[in-house]
């Protein structure tokens, strides 16, 4: 028998940890190859772990609502195969019982030492070896240990603070705990707004927001202290692609086996746009920008419990409209089931968004950091509209949608913000309604 150590897999760049939200097994039940054990929960998907094995559950390290590294064992299971590499709670024992032996030598070898440093100060803080070693040879006094805020746990000093302090003890005023302090004179600064209390009372429902919900209504804000956002809105005439589709969508879902709705036209033709624009498809990293090489397309899609999610179509200007269509739906599909993978979320250069699958006009959508833009479609409708002919201007009925464009003015300008909707305009007007597909 032999014991595999299951850990939890990395989730794309931007992802350190996840949340353990439920475990799909007990220990002692049987595991199949490639069977999911856990389910998990960043703050971009939700997702399964499946299994890298055949055997059994023997042991579960974490439980329901904790939070795991990437990388982190978080289940042992127990197989008939050869020996696979773990790390046994014994060893694991004895290596702490190790580490303490150690930490006591020093310990003590520190403490034979004549230092002011001592392992617990007046203010009854404890510093570890480490940390009253380093003060010891870098000339710290207790004084300026004692005025450290420490970032560990319950405030302790770790190797961290005290390193980051003497760094910046050359070029800042030693901090040093005085006995008195006078208060410095009160600024003048803008208090941070607060929540107004709700009242409530016996006949309101109090709802608490899911996990997702609130990591989003972070993002949101997070979003808008960081971006200037800027908008700007045009009028499509779509009559053509309309009819268009019309004409060509039974013998798409015969030939293809997919339904063709206008999502993918409009997600191809906002590709080419982009492909035209390179400077909307950007990022920025503090005082740099950074010019993206591929074109990856965010589409916001409802997701059963109401809240938003955003799946990538990763190189869509490589993309014909048959391939654009397979993505759209296939990534449409797997989001409303919540089967979508954490790769599937990864690596938006520029985000989409339907708003008007909802009945509404047009939208001012929020930029998805660390994007620069997004773009909100608006519902297609029939209105009356002047037609330019030869013989002279008369009215006629036209489908039309509104676009909004929110971009981020420190580095989109309203030139450039403007021009790329009004090309996505001209792109889509120009559609030719004899093509094929």
């Amino acid at each position: 028998m032999a014991r595999f150590e299951l850990k939890l897999p990395k989730m794309g760049e931007s992802v350190a940890e996840a949340t353990i939200t439920s475990w799909l097994k007990e220990v002692g039940d049987t595991i199949e190859l490639d069977e999911a054990i856990v389910e998990i929960a960043t703050d971009k998907v939700d997702s399964e772990v499946p299994s890298e094995v055949e055997g059994t559950l023997v042991e579960v390290l974490f439980e329901k609502d904790d939070v795991v590294a990437v990388g982190a064992t978080i289940a042992i299971i127990e197989t008939d195969g050869g020996d696979v590499p773990v790390v046994a709670k014994a060893i694991k024992t004895e290596v702490a019982k190790e580490v303490v032996e150690i930490e006591k030598a020093v310990a003590q070898t520190i403490d034979q030492v004549a230092t002011p440093i001592t392992k617990n100060s007046e203010s009854g803080k404890f510093y570890s070896p480490l940390v009253r070693n380093i003060a010891q040879t870098e000339g710290v006094s207790m004084e300026e240990l004692e005025a450290i805020a420490g970032s560990g746990k319950e405030g302790r000093v770790t190797k961290g603070d005290i390193l980051s302090y003497i760094e910046n003890k050359g070029n800042a005023q030693k901090v040093v705990a005085q006995p008195k302090v006078v208060p410095p004179k009160p600024q003048v600064q803008k208090a941070a707004p607060k929540a107004v209390p709700v009242s409530v009372n016996g006949e309101d429902e109090v709802i608490e927001m899911s996990r997702m919900g609130k990591l989003i209504a972070k993002h949101m804000v997070d979003s808008v202290q960081t971006s200037a956002h800027v908008q700007s809105f045009i009028e499509i005439d779509v009559t053509n692609i309309v009819k268009w589709r019309a004409k060509v969508k039974d013998a798409f879902l015969k030939r293809e086996g997919e339904k063709l709705t206008f999502t993918p036209i409009l997600m191809q033709a906002i590709a080419s746009t982009i492909k035209k624009y390179p400077m909307i498809n950007i990022a920025i990293s503090g005082d740099s920008i950074i010019k993206k090489k591929n074109i990856n397309l965010g589409m916001a899609a409802a997701l059963p419990d109401g809240n938003l999610i955003v799946p990538v179509i990763k190189n869509a200007d490589q993309l014909n409209l048959v391939g654009m269509t397979k993505a759209v739906n296939d990534l449409a599909t797997r989001a409303r089931a919540n089967k979508l993978k954490p790769d599937d979320i990864q690596g938006g250069t520029y985000t989409v968004t339907n708003v008007g699958g909802f009945g509404s006009v047009m939208g001012t959508p929020i930029i998805n950091q660390p994007q620069v833009a997004i773009l909100a479609l608006g519902a297609i409708r029939k209105v009356p509209a002047v037609i330019e002919t030869p013989d002279g201007d008369f009215i006629g009925i036209r489908q039309k949608m509104f676009v909004s464009h929110s971009y981020d003015h420190r580095v989109v300008n309203g030139a450039l913000g403007g021009m790329f909707i009004k090309t996505l305009k001209e792109t889509l007007e120009a559609w030719d309604v004899n093509q094929d597909f």
